[in-house]
């Protein structure tokens, strides 16, 4: 073979370097979907304070004027994907979970409320139901597919029913906090109609729900650009604070019930998380309550619920782990001393 073949066929040879990855990857990032848009939104706010308003028309109403409506679709987006199919004891495990869950948080609310009045290290009543009342069904199905059993994978078809605004108004209404009229109807309505929707039209929730993450983006991105960094800045130690208890204090009560009750407590810890669409909540309660609720007061419970879903993301999936491994020592422990008794007999 002639020289300049063999060289040519050993240059071909040569492997192609290969693709570089990108300097930076949003997947990276925990709960990027909500917190890149929200910073974003609120860089520009506090960088051009007068931009939105200036630019009008179709930027305007779907950034600074466009919140409400987009939270609005955003629940009935949501509505249609909570399905009320499951087993009786995945009901019965979500039930539980979900159950002990709402009452500590409730309990701890109405403490902040009347003893502390309304503020418990920067945290407020409303801040707290909005943050703790749900999870990140999401995550828990996802931790629960590595880590729990049938019942407690399919419990997510009960825990995926408290989501969003409806605890918080009940519970704040109840204390007159918020008025129990038609506004709360009327926020509470999308994601009702979304429910009924989805589970009677199948067709319906195939085409809504896909669309779930691009709304958040779009949502997120609005309620950024109401906001400053000196507002973020104001609601982020209480925010990480409101993180920790979430996933740590509020757990511990849920991980007990699960285990008195047959449960693993795996499901418990799963579940001590703050959901995502929670974080759309303080702005349902401002358009309840708007004098209560609005303005700064909008700005900093949307940022600390915001930092509570982010801490949590992080959190929670520790937790549960440290549970499972936990458990699952006490389980196998429990075994061999059994085995062990059975064999001397």
């Amino acid at each position: 073979m002639h020289p300049k073949e063999i060289y040519m066929s050993e240059s071909t040879a040569v492997e192609a370097p290969a693709a570089k990855e990108p300097f930076f990857k949003m997947s990276s990032i925990p709960g990027a979907n909500i917190l890149v848009p929200l910073l974003l939104g609120c860089l520009l706010n506090t960088l051009f304070p007068d931009l939105f308003k200036t630019l009008g028309s179709f930027t305007l109403g779907m950034t600074q004027q466009g919140a409400g409506p987009l939270v609005g679709a955003f629940l009935l987006i949501v509505g249609t994907t909570i399905s009320f199919k499951s087993a009786p004891a995945a009901a019965a495990r979500g039930a539980i979970i979900i159950a002990v869950k709402q009452i500590v948080v409730v309990a701890v609310s109405l403490l902040i409320l009347y003893v502390f009045n309304d503020n418990l290290f920067g945290i407020s009543a409303m801040v707290m139901l909005a943050a703790c009342t749900g999870a990140n069904n999401a995550m828990y199905a996802g931790l629960m597919g590595t880590m729990g059993n049938e019942a407690e994978r399919g419990a997510v078809a009960i825990t995926t029913l408290v989501v969003g605004p409806p605890v918080t108004m009940i519970v704040l209404g109840a204390a007159g906090q918020a008025p129990i009229g038609w506004s709360l109807v009327g926020a509470i309505l999308p994601i009702v109609v979304g429910i009924i929707l989805g589970n009677l039209f199948p067709s319906f929730k195939k085409m809504m729900a896909p669309a779930l993450s691009a709304i958040i983006v779009l949502v997120f991105f609005a309620m950024g650009s109401t906001m400053t960094f000196g507002q973020l800045i104001n609601g982020g130690l209480p925010g990480i604070l409101l993180g920790v208890i979430c996933s740590v204090v509020f757990a511990i009560p849920v991980i007990a019930v699960d285990k008195l009750t047959g449960g693993t407590g795996v499901a418990g810890a799963a579940i001590s998380s703050c959901a995502g669409a929670n974080v759309a909540t303080p702005a349902a309660m401002a358009s309840v309550n708007e004098a209560l609720y609005g303005g700064v007061v909008l700005a900093t419970a949307t940022a600390q619920v915001a930092a509570c879903a982010i801490v949590t993301a992080i959190l929670t999936p520790l937790v549960t782990s440290w549970c499972y491994k936990h458990f699952e020592g006490q389980q196998s422990n429990s075994k061999a001393t059994t085995d062990k008794a059975a064999s001397a007999a």
